[in-house]
């Protein structure tokens, strides 16, 4: 194998493929990229691909000059490491002699030692997947929808999941469709995020549920560079794959696929309140300023602010107190109140969590009493379940 890389396109890919790689592991293979290279008339490309044995990504690149097809097999680390330190150089030059790899700049010459190419562990391939012509899989449902509406969407829910939860379920997000309703779902207990979307109704298609690892969503954020391509998502009974496709002229760049998370996920709909007798409408803006500023003076032991909702003055006053440090109280207008005054407290980060995923800027938020959840909500496409705190 020989092949010239953009230097500054192939450190973006590897930085991309690296996420995927196992951290630790009884097995070298999963802590190197598989480089493949191929060559069809004029037409060069570079394809890459790690696992963990759970997430799998295989990224194409265009822009190298393939001399000689050919595969390796190199730890993830190391390439890195290297094409990352020759940041003076404009390409790179890749070739392989037996298990070894040369990477070659201006003034500098590396030879990293891997593996066999065929001791990488088989990842699926989408099509095949799709097609049913994959022995081991097969998917049950397709759902294609613009690469930006996915990225929205992800944005919108992942920032609530779990962190190292034993309940597992709740570690990743909730994707359902039914019909042309897609909603995905993430909640760590204390809150939960929910966000619609219509999608195209595929023929005949049946309602379908699972719960994908936040590591997987984590990973499809980066790969998602052009919002105005499209996603395909093939679902499977134990897998999910996602085909990252360009704008121009919907070329694979990437197919992302993972396992995904085993058990039941909490029944959210009965969390979210239905009964609530006050709303409130704010700037988005002005009462994030407000809340962060507030819990510049919060402790551990006092990890809350408290919100004073007055309809009479249409304000709401954020203060928070800390014995040790002191305390702090900003006044905030709001555009309406609608029933009685309450005063209630919240996870600052909670809240500030939600507001940086909100375009809209105007928010409305619903409260029914101190010890009663609030519910924000933006448009007809997101709402937010938010436990208070008890600052007493």
């Amino acid at each position: 194998m020989k092949v010239i890389c953009d230097r500054g396109a192939l450190l973006n890919a590897v930085n991309l493929v690296s996420g995927v790689v196992a951290a630790r592991t009884p097995r070298p293979q999963l802590q190197c990229v598989r480089l493949t290279a191929k060559k069809s008339g004029k037409v060069s490309e570079l394809v890459m691909a790690a696992t963990d044995a759970e997430v799998s990504l295989r990224l194409q690149t265009a822009q190298v000059d393939v001399s000689e097809p050919g595969e390796c097999l190199i730890p993830a680390h190391d390439l890195r490491g290297i094409v990352s330190a020759e940041e003076g150089e404009p390409t790179l030059t890749i070739e392989t002699q037996d298990d070894a790899c040369k990477i070659t700049g201006q003034d500098a010459r590396f030879t990293v030692f891997g593996y066999p190419a065929s001791e990488f562990p088989p990842i699926p391939d989408f099509e095949k997947v799709v097609s049913g012509k994959d022995g081991s899989m097969a998917a049950k449902a397709v759902i294609t929808l613009p690469a930006g509406t996915l990225q929205a969407m992800i944005a919108r829910t992942l920032f609530a999941t779990a962190r190292e939860n034993s309940r597992y379920a709740i570690n990743g997000v909730l994707l359902k469709r039914e019909g042309k309703k897609l909603e995905m779902v993430a909640t760590d207990g204390r809150r939960l995020a929910l966000c619609r979307q219509n999608v195209p109704a595929e023929k005949d298609a049946q309602p379908i549920s699972c719960i994908v690892p936040s590591k997987a969503l984590g990973l499809l954020q980066k790969l998602i560079d052009d919002p105005d391509g499209q996603i395909q998502i093939a679902i499977t009974d134990n897998q999910i794959l996602f085909n990252v496709l360009a704008s121009e002229g919907g070329a694979s760049r990437a197919v992302l696929a993972s396992n995904l998370v085993e058990g039941t996920f909490p029944p959210y709909d009965e969390v979210i309140p239905k009964d609530q007798d006050k709303k409130v409408v704010f700037d988005r803006d002005v009462l994030s300023s407000a809340v962060r500023r507030a819990a510049l003076l919060t402790n551990e032991e006092s990890r809350g602010v408290k919100m004073k909702f007055t309809g009479a003055d249409k304000q709401v006053v954020v203060s928070s107190r800390a014995p040790e440090k002191g305390d702090a109280t900003i006044d905030v207008p709001l555009a309406s109140y609608e029933g009685t005054d309450i005063e209630i407290g919240f996870n600052p980060t909670f809240i500030s969590d939600a507001l940086k995923v909100i375009v809209d800027p105007q928010v409305i938020l619903e409260l029914k009493a101190p010890n009663r959840p609030g519910l924000v909500k933006s448009g007809s496409d997101f709402m937010y379940v938010v436990m208070p705190v008890n600052l007493q």
